[in-house]
């Protein structure tokens, strides 16, 4: 087979140490917002206590972050073209940053609240544009090393995550899970204003305010029921129904109009490209199992297995080990063509699915750190074979003019994945825990041998210090069971949708020369 025609290269391809600073500062502010997500999940329970709010206040320092993110990600490419690329990217690590120093300082939970929602304005920025920024800084030549980059921030970073939350928590107060991002944000910032070059001049363009409006109430509004949805029992509360609602009404009226707008703030026209829109949908895919795992795997070692909030990152950090040594090998096979990017990307959902069922066969009570390393082994060899892969075939098969745009669905869609992932894996651990229970608290009779010989060692079955303890050796197998449920649901929905991966096309990157 003859090579394709290679491309000329962009002006924006950077070499030599340009490309190393840049690359630092494109990837140091991925990992800011990254990381720092994780971070919060692992304090919340500590911001919680110190506060003296509720869980489902508490939420809200994750939920208000979210709703934010996801409403920035997409309008990415309109406010690029505006303001210019690292002004822009610049500013969004600026505002991150001074966001990340208020929420340290925040006097209250309600200014916390606050400062996190506009922590996740900034911190929408920075995704989809580094995946942009990377490819361009790259060329097209040498997309499995720039997306082999981006993979790292990526995929490593919500690992690394749990395990400086766990040691801040552990060592430190939680305040420190926003100031450790001050001295990370100045550098990247620093950086990109000094070196970073725009791929176009900022323009004037006029914002359709009507589709931006309808694009946050259908978002935002999404958001909102997939993070409050199982703890206000879905649609039999009247928020739940007005807020899907209100979801429904916003995303299609914002279709309707950004199709007939002249201006739209999203170009929604390269939705047509089937690499762009087969990927976004695999990319959901992605996002169901790279979040839903980082969910609910520390809340077993912690909750049930008793693991410190350090160890229980720890355990996470062996699956960013196993990603971070397989992503280079990946990233050179699929840059240079040798591995069909179709056939990596599909024996990474494969292996993701079979590392999750696996890992719910060890979800026990007496499970140990060593009875849960090959599964993250198996998962994290799986994460490395899809994302470069599948990053080629979406970001690298476009034309330049609609990278921007087609970073921007690709990243949202992952976002969106996770956020599904956490509300279905949520519903599937609580209603899992109920079920068990009553399962298990129905064979628990004193007909039972096992049973009554128990109560009779801990002082007799009208103890009532014997009852309770038994009760609650119930709960906890249920919750352990409950664990288990949603490991399977995640390898069952990863493979189920494997097969996605045959829509895609072969890029055409994959046919010329690497170096």
């Amino acid at each position: 087979m003859s090579a394709l025609p290679q491309k000329s290269e962009s002006p924006l391809v950077e070499h030599g140490w340009r490309l190393a600073v840049i690359t630092v500062a494109v990837i140091t502010a991925t990992l800011l917002e990254i990381v720092d997500t994780t971070i919060v999940n692992v304090a919340l329970p500590n911001i919680q206590g110190n506060f003296g709010v509720a869980v489902d206040q508490g939420a809200w320092i994750v939920t208000g972050y979210i709703i934010a993110n996801v409403i920035v990600i997409p309008i990415t490419p309109w406010l690029q073209g505006r303001f210019g690329r690292r002004q822009y990217f610049t500013a969004s690590i600026v505002i991150f940053t001074i966001a990340s120093l208020m929420c340290g300082l925040a006097p209250s939970f309600s200014a916390l609240v606050f400062w996190r929602i506009v922590q996740g304005l900034g911190g929408g920025g920075l995704i989809s544009t580094s995946q942009a920024i990377l490819r361009d800084i790259f060329g097209v030549h040498r997309q499995g090393r720039a997306q082999g980059v981006f993979a790292m921030g990526v995929i490593v970073g919500p690992a690394l995550g749990p395990v400086l939350g766990g040691f801040i928590t552990d060592n430190f107060t939680w305040r420190w899970a926003f100031f450790i991002n001050l001295p990370v944000g100045i550098i990247a910032a620093t950086l990109t204003l000094l070196y970073m070059r725009n791929p176009t001049k900022p323009r004037a363009m006029a914002l359709d305010w009507i589709g931006l409006a309808l694009l946050a109430m259908g978002l935002g509004s999404m958001q909102y029921v997939l993070d409050q949805g199982q703890q206000d029992d879905w649609l039999s509360n009247a928020a739940i129904r007005t807020f899907a609602g209100l979801a429904i009404l916003g995303i299609i009226s914002f279709v309707l109009w950004t199709l007939r707008s002249r201006r739209p703030v999203v170009d929604l026209h390269v939705l047509k490209i089937r690499q762009v829109a087969v990927g976004s949908v695999l990319g959901a895919v992605l996002g169901i199992s790279l979040y839903g795992s980082i969910l609910v795997l520390p809340q077993y070692l912690q909750n049930s297995l008793g693991f410190t909030a350090t160890l229980s990152g720890l355990t996470i950090l062996v699956r960013a080990l196993s990603v971070m040594l397989f992503t280079p090998l990946t990233a050179a096979l699929a840059g240079r063509g040798i591995v069909d990017v179709r056939i990596s990307t599909g024996i990474g959902f494969v292996l993701l699915g079979i590392s999750n069922w696996l890992l719910a066969g060890v979800t026990t009570p007496e499970s140990q750190f060593g009875t849960l390393v090959l599964s993250l082994v198996i998962s994290g060899i799986g994460l490395s074979q899809i994302f470069v892969p599948l990053s080629i075939a979406v970001i690298g098969g476009v034309a330049d003019k609609d990278v921007a745009s087609t970073s921007a669905f690709f990243n949202l869609s992952r976002q969106v994945g996770g956020s599904v992932a956490t509300a279905i894996l949520v519903t599937i651990l609580v209603r899992g825990v109920t079920y068990h229970q009553a399962e298990l608290a129905a064979s628990e009779t004193l007909g039972r041998p096992a049973t009554a010989l128990y109560l009779q060692r801990e002082g007799g079955e009208r103890s009532t210090k014997a009852l309770i303890k038994l009760e609650n050796m119930v709960g906890a197998q249920a919750q352990v069971l409950a664990y288990a449920d949603t490991s399977r649901w995640v390898a069952i929905m990863t493979i189920g949708l494997a097969p996605l991966v045959l829509l895609l096309r072969k890029p055409r990157t994959a046919a010329v020369a690497v170096e």
